[in-house]
């Protein structure tokens, strides 16, 4: 059997064609571009170049060893029909950068443009899925989280506070030093790429090149400030070393939890304690209750003794009956 025959059977098969699509949808696949499609975010390709990787892949790209290779573009755009046939992608209309709509044709042909839908293992996706949701609920329950795993949380929160605090200086620090010698440093500067994927925001690991001109009189000034700075911190130690021990208490504070707190420290040590009325509130309490009643005006006396008299007469007058 040929080899243009043998890849053609294999292919036949769907399960084969979708070990084809895993390794054409991997990042050793050809290179694909995002639009959107019925409010959906796809990726889509031109079906020429399909077919060209599928034939001649690129340099440096391992085709996968179970898989057979294509000899001819024939049998590649065979292979691309089935595809098409099975909907592992559809043929696709571009109505503007970025816009796509399903084409009313649904035959394979190099000149059009095509999108993947099939999405691969969606393994590695239902797992990420299923931490995100625990992980959300796992943080919704931080009230009845126990003490010891509060304070696991609040301690990793400040060492990452802090950690990121020094990274920024750090590399603010190396750039200024490598700057004002006529050169750009950067150490991760890619680090705060909104526009990159997480793994490329840690290349290059240093940047290093020539600074562009006419930048000389700012390096000076620069310099300048800087050796004052110095030249302060060595001769005024004393004010120098209130600054660090200043810095040293306020990281202390951030671990111990008493930076920002919302309760006085007294109530936190008597918190446990029952609360009793001290000796000067029950005195208090006392002079209160013995306060002479409000004084009676001469009118109100003599009301209240007629409805005394009246009040007397009527008992006597029931003790008769």
């Amino acid at each position: 059997m040929t080899a243009d025959g043998e890849a053609t059977t294999f292919y036949e098969e769907v399960d084969n064609l979708k070990k084809l699509c895993d390794f054409l949808r991997s990042k050793d696949g050809p290179a694909v571009r995002e639009a959107i499609e019925m409010d959906k975010r796809v990726y889509y390709l031109k079906g020429e170049k399909l077919v060209n990787f599928m034939v001649e892949p690129k340099k440096g790209i391992k085709w996968p060893s179970k898989l057979p290779r294509f000899s001819s573009r024939p049998e590649a755009i065979a292979v691309c029909k089935d595809l098409c046939k099975y909907q592992f992608m559809h043929r696709s209309e571009k109505r503007g950068k970025g816009d796509l709509a399903v084409s009313r044709v649904r035959d394979f042909d190099e000149a059009g443009y095509f999108t993947w839908m099939y999405e691969g293992d969606m393994t590695s996706s239902h797992l990420m899925t299923t931490a995100l949701i625990g992980g959300f609920l796992f943080c919704t329950c931080f009230p009845i989280w126990p003490n010891f795993l509060k304070v696991f949380v609040w301690y990793m929160s400040v060492s990452l506070l802090i950690f990121i605090f020094f990274l920024i200086t750090s590399r603010a620090l190396l750039f200024l030093f490598v700057w004002i010698v006529g050169y750009d440093c950067w150490f991760l500067p890619n680090l705060f790429d909104e526009s990159l994927s997480v793994a490329d925001s840690f290349k290059p690991i240093v940047s290093f090149e020539k600074s562009p001109a006419g930048q000389l009189p700012y390096r000076i000034g620069v310099a300048v400030g800087f050796s004052s700075f110095c030249y302060w911190a060595v001769t005024q130690p004393s004010e120098f070393d209130g600054f660090v021990s200043a810095q040293g208490d306020f990281i202390k504070d951030l671990y111990a939890g008493t930076l920002l707190s919302d309760m006085a420290q007294s109530d936190k040590e008597n918190i446990d304690k029952p609360k009793m009325q001290s000796l000067d509130d029950i005195l208090g309490s006392l002079d209160s209750e013995d306060e002479p009643a409000e004084e009676l005006s001469e009118e109100e006396e003599l009301e209240s003794m007629l409805d005394n008299l009246v009040e007397d007469e009527e008992d006597i007058d029931d003790e008769e009956e």
